[in-house]
Parts: structure tokens; sequence; C-alpha cells
């Protein structure tokens, strides 16, 4: 590899819903002063979001991935510790089990009224949280050849991250329900291909000069050059519920990005593929999770989601030993072994049903578990 390669930083992001211990509903007018606590305790790490049921932490830049745990952990303490004196917890969760999206009230931010004024019903319905990872690549090209190849491990990262399976106290059916919602919004979904920076930054100008967009942070795609840091953002993900799966996938992230740049180094590639065959991925990735596998685009059949992570996990073998994440990256066959957070879910609601709860008292109960599985391991 060069020596003069990209940093690969780790910078982290996630999205938690609060919710009321005693109903365990959204809570849709949390105290005024909660933000401020929550501030006192994690600093300008802590922000409100567009509804205020959410709130948002964001790591540091993060040389390792074992800072980049430490940071988690240290950030979601704060929240559940501000959060705790009104009788609230957050879950990572990208959906709520029972809240009605109607009852939801907007964080007041003239940033966030243009868009609901722009998206209408779009935007109100945007009671989702998600994950995103940023890894530091200070190249300009290189971001966006590395984006063009990292589009189609996308949906792998997203099997692995699903929490949110249900919707308005129903079982969609879907382990992510959360992106039916987002791919509502314009400029979402998997990113174009470009050639060079200088097309995309072009493409980004029509948008900007007809007045469609202030910037490239209403670029909504799964992947994305960021506008604010030199990184290329994942957004693809669902938050995860326990802290361990967010940087098993954190780590995975940043070493499949540090792999192909090894390939680049050693005048390789990773094939490109049509969007056409990888949406077809995203879509079984958010239906499936991995319980009915993705497609081997090189052989053109679905196979086992476990053959295709231990080849993943295969490729970036001497990533994981560089980047010192071995045990972090090996952590993802546990989350085929024990289940996402969305198959945690669903197992809970279906022991209260056979157990003759109550569908109400049933989804209270899996609010109860995404409260506890939020705490875990801290």
């Amino acid at each position: 590899m060069a020596k003069n390669g990209p940093p690969f930083t780790i910078g982290v992001e996630e999205e938690y819903l609060l919710v009321d211990k005693d109903t365990r509903a959204l809570v849709v007018d949390p105290p005024e002063e909660l933000m401020r606590e929550a501030e006192e305790i994690l600093g300008e790490q802590v922000t409100a979001e567009l509804l205020r049921s959410q709130i948002e932490i964001g790591t540091r830049v993060c040389h390792t991935v074992q800072q980049a745990k430490d940071e988690l952990k240290r950030l979601r303490s704060g929240v559940i510790e501000a959060a705790a004196k009104h009788n609230l917890a957050p879950i990572a969760a990208s959906t709520h089990p029972f809240s009605q999206w109607r009852e939801q009230k907007q964080t007041p931010k003239d940033r966030y009224d243009a868009l609901t004024v722009e998206m209408q019903a779009a935007a109100r319905r945007l009671v989702i949280c998600g994950m995103h990872v940023h890894v530091g690549i200070d190249d300009d090209e290189l971001r966006i050849d590395l984006m063009n190849q990292m589009s189609y491990f996308l949906p792998h990262l997203l099997a692995l991250s699903c929490s949110s399976p249900f919707w308005e106290g129903n079982d969609t059916g879907l382990k992510s329900y959360r992106l039916t919602v987002f791919d509502a919004l314009p400029r979402t979904g998997l990113p174009e291909r470009f050639v060079s920076w200088s097309e995309y930054q072009r493409h980004v100008s029509i948008l900007e000069d007809a007045g469609l967009i202030e910037d490239s942070t209403r670029i909504w795609w799964d992947l994305r050059p960021s506008q604010r840091f030199p990184t290329l953002e994942t957004r693809v993900m669902d938050v995860c519920t326990r802290v361990e799966d967010a940087i098993c996938l954190a780590a995975i992230l940043v070493c499949i990005l540090r792999m192909l740049y090894r390939l680049r180094c050693a005048n390789q590639r990773w094939r490109l593929y049509t969007p056409m065959l990888i949406h077809e991925n995203r879509w079984r990735a958010m239906r499936y999770s991995f319980d009915e596998g993705l497609i081997d685009l090189a052989k053109g059949q679905v196979v086992p989601f476990e053959y295709l992570l231990e080849e993943i996990l295969g490729l970036i073998a001497e990533d994981a030993e560089a980047l010192n994440c071995v045990t972090e990256v090996g952590n993802a066959r546990h989350i085929l072994t024990r289940g996402t957070s969305a198959h945690r879910q669903l197992k809970t609601f279906e022991i209260e049903q056979a157990a003759g709860n109550s569908v109400e008292d049933s989804l209270r109960a899996v609010v109860d578990r995404l409260i506890e599985d939020t705490a875990h391991g801290l």
C-alpha cells in the first residue's frame, strides 16, 4: 500500500428515539431541560433531530476502532443518564414498535421547517433513525472511486443492522421498514456512479444552481461524499440496538474500504455491477435481513448469507489485522447466531403473544427489550 494513503479514521453518528418508561410510547413533548442536560454531559456531541422524540449523537474523529467503541459507549451512557432524570429512555431502533407518526412534534429549526414545507407528508413520516459511519478518505478522486466500488457491499451491511420490523403497531414483514419510509424522499437510495470528482461536482452544481438544494447535504444516498468532512459517509444501515453490533459494522466498513484501496494500489479493483442487481440485494436485505440469502452477483444465484459473510471476512482479514479490529469484525458471526435487533424484537413479540398477552402489552414488552439492549454492554 502507498505510504501516504488515506487515514481511514472513523466517525459514527447514531440517532435514538426517546420513550416514556411508563407508557413505552414515544415522548411527544420532552422537557426543554432534557437537551440542556444532555449537552452539559456530552457538549456539542449531542444534538436535536427533526422530531422532538429523537436525539442524535456523534463521536469525535476516531483513529482506531477501539476509540470509536469507547466513544459510542460514553455517548450512549450520557443520553441514558440525561433521559433517566425525566423518566425517559433512548432506544437505538430505527422505528418505534407502536407510536404514530401523526402524533409527533417537529423540532423548531429553520432547516427542518424548510424540509417539511418542501417534502410535506414524506418528511412528516420520518419517525426513523439510522447510523451513519464516516471513514476518512482525504483524496476527492479516491472518494469517488471507492464510492463506486463500495456500493456492492451496502446490502450486506444493511442485512446485519436491521432494527425496524414494526411500524405503528404492525409487523411489517420487513426486517428494515425504515428504508421504505426514507426512500420516499428524493435523492435517496444507492449512490449514482461518477467517473471523477469533477463530474460529481458538476451534477451537484446543477441542483444548486437550479435552487433545488442548498448544498450536497441534501443528497441522502446510502453512501455519499460528506459535505462537511473529508470522508465517505455510509448511511444505509439501521441504527444497531446493541453497541457491539454498531462497532462490528463500523469495523467491517472501514476494513472493506481499506481492502478496496489495497486493490487499487495493486492496479486491481472490485467489479462494478449494475444498480439493478445491487438494488435487488438491497431489497432482499430490507425484506429478510440475512434469513433468505443474497445474490452472489458473480455466480448469478441466491446463496446463504453465511457464505457471503465468510467471503467478506476472508477478503478483509489482512485489513482487520492492520487496523487491530479482528475481534470486532468477527462479531458479525455472533449477529448471525443471535439475530439482528429486528429478529430479537420479533421473537420477544412472539413469546409474549404465545403467553396470551394482548398485542398492546406484547409491543410494550418489545420496547422494554429495546431499552435493555440499547444499554447493554455500556
